[in-house]
């Protein structure tokens, strides 16, 4: 499993330090060099032999900044399917908004009519565009454009609002380096450990300080290390005895880590990564769980439900863990609540001899609106951060992880055991998802599948009748009549249909508390 540790230089060396913003400017351009030519088509073999003759780079710096350009453009090209629909989900959420607002069944609440519509239309021009300029570079097989130094601060620069200097700043505040099992962990960058100074230091080859016939030149800066993980980064950089030699020296073998240094309003951040060993494992989706106890978990953006069940599937206890601030709080912050709150979730479970984990595996997808506070809150993925915590620190503790679909597991749980155990609509789906887990199939009581067939259908009929004329005739109206026939026929042929579509009738149209059927939006 790959881990990331985060340090910092500190140093108040301005020489050392000048040379080191040097070596990243050559980096960065030799980057944006390499990124050009390989857009036009040049062969990256070619590339890494010219770097170093043009930026004064060794071999090695060559061959990071070429890996990192070939890393950008195959994930900008893995990505533009997905932006594509992403866009074309845009367009046609804009054009029901035009359609709900021009007949009527919608209102705008903040400008009149014209002026909604006006900046609808705009809005889907623009996205139009989108369409056909994404389209087209997944016919050609190229991608967009990429700015580096991110496309915020460069339209700052259009404006004025960051000097010249700023901007070439922030187009040049990095520095790479693979590793290297064969030259101490990593060649370029390399990090050591003074055992009689307690001191860890980052020692970086300049090669644009080498003189002819001779090896470059090493900057040399103090680093802080995070009091918790100093034992793990110590053991990382130091190695490991495996031997000694004829003359009894001991022989290391190290560990391969990556580098790399950014550097961000002044400061210098050392981030290293390498391959830890953990001692759970992610289970495959049709691999049976092990284990007495099974812990089912619903994350979400202000809170961890927790059910823990029997491994035939029976309900054992739950508990909640919130994290409501981070719904709004920095970056920083956010990732401290977020390791809190996992650390918290995983030592109740070790309490209660829990052995496996089970969680919804989460494709996210943007969904971005007009709305400007849905989109704040959706904008950092904070679920994802989440998931990915609970996933690695369980791996650690020696968990086995099982990703499960997601699909109506709410719905399920709201309708089947929420009131039969008293749980609150998480706890009862994280319930779903421990049982989903084991294997087990959720299928609908006698009770729900009557009100389906007499309650849901006729309020269905009824509601088809009912249409005004108008409605029928507009494109979203057309959408929703064939979508509610689509409903009939399944009820029709509920024993035939998949018991998630039964799920899905009562997720649209029922509320359990008081069977009351509601048309909700489709």
């Amino acid at each position: 499993m790959k881990t990331v540790r985060g340090m910092k230089i500190v140093s108040d060396d301005e020489t050392q330090l000048r040379s080191l913003d040097e070596l990243m400017r050559v980096f960065g351009s030799a980057k944006r060099y390499a990124f050009n030519r390989l857009l036009e088509g040049r062969n990256a073999k070619d590339i890494i032999k010219h770097l170093p003759h043009q930026f004064q780079l060794n071999k090695r710096f060559a061959e990071d900044a070429v890996l990192l350009v070939q890393s950008l453009i195959s994930s900008q090209r893995e990505l533009l399917p997905m932006r594509l629909e992403d866009v074309r989900a845009k367009i046609e959420k804009t054009e029901k908004k035009i359609d709900d607002y021009q007949h009527g069944r919608k209102t705008p609440k903040k400008v009149d009519l014209p002026t909604c519509l006006g900046g609808l239309h705009q809005r889907l021009e623009k996205l139009k565009a989108k369409e056909a300029e994404l389209t087209h570079h997944l016919e050609q097989g190229t991608i967009p454009r990429v700015i580096f130094g991110g496309k915020e601060n460069f339209y700052k620069r259009l404006k004025g609002k960051i000097t010249n200097e700023e901007w070439k700043d922030v187009r040049s505040n990095q520095l790479y380096a693979r590793g290297d099992k064969s030259k101490k962990g990593n060649l370029n960058i390399r990090l050591t450990y003074d055992d009689k100074t307690y001191q860890c230091y980052v020692e970086i080859a300049n090669p644009l300080g080498q003189q002819e016939g001779k090896h470059a030149p090493r900057l040399r800066f103090p680093v802080s290390v995070p009091e918790k993980y100093e034992d793990e980064i110590i053991d990382v950089i130091m190695g490991e005895q495996v031997d000694v030699n004829t003359k009894g020296k001991p022989i290391i073998e190290y560990q391969p880590y990556t580098v790399e240094i950014q550097r961000k309003n002044g400061e210098y951040y050392v981030h290293l990564t390498y391959e830890e060993e953990v001692y759970g494992r992610e289970l495959a989706y049709d691999e049976p769980i092990q284990a007495e106890r099974i812990a089912g978990m619903d994350i979400n953006i202000d809170r961890i439900a927790v059910s823990i069940v029997s491994k035939q599937g029976n309900f054992i206890k739950s508990k909640v863990f919130y994290c409501h601030e981070l719904e709004y709080v920095k970056a920083n912050k956010r990732n401290n609540i977020v390791g809190e709150t996992v650390r918290d979730v995983y030592d109740w479970l070790l309490q209660e001899n829990v052995g496996a984990v089970v969680i919804e595996n989460i494709q996210l997808r943007q969904q971005h609106d007009t709305d400007k506070r849905f989109n704040r809150l959706t904008h950092h993925f904070k679920k994802k951060k989440l998931t990915d915590t609970i996933i690695r620190r369980g791996l650690r503790l020696g968990f086995r992880i099982k990703k499960v679909n997601p699909a109506y597991t709410s719905v399920i749980g709201r309708f089947k055991y929420r009131k039969k155990y008293g749980l609150s609509v998480h706890e009862s789906a994280a319930l779903v998802i421990g049982r989903r887990g084991l294997g087990y199939r959720e299928r609908l009581p006698k009770e729900l599948i009557h009100i389906i067939k007499t309650k849901v259908k006729r309020h269905l009929i009824a509601l088809l009748g009912s249409m005004e004329e108008s409605y029928k005739q507009s494109k979203s109206g057309t959408k929703q009549r064939q979508y509610l026939g689509m409903m009939l026929k399944k009820i029709e042929n509920f024993k035939e249909e998949h018991e998630w579509s039964l799920w899905n009738i009562l997720h649209k149209f029922c509320w359990l508390n008081q069977y009351q059927i509601q048309l909700r939006e489709v």
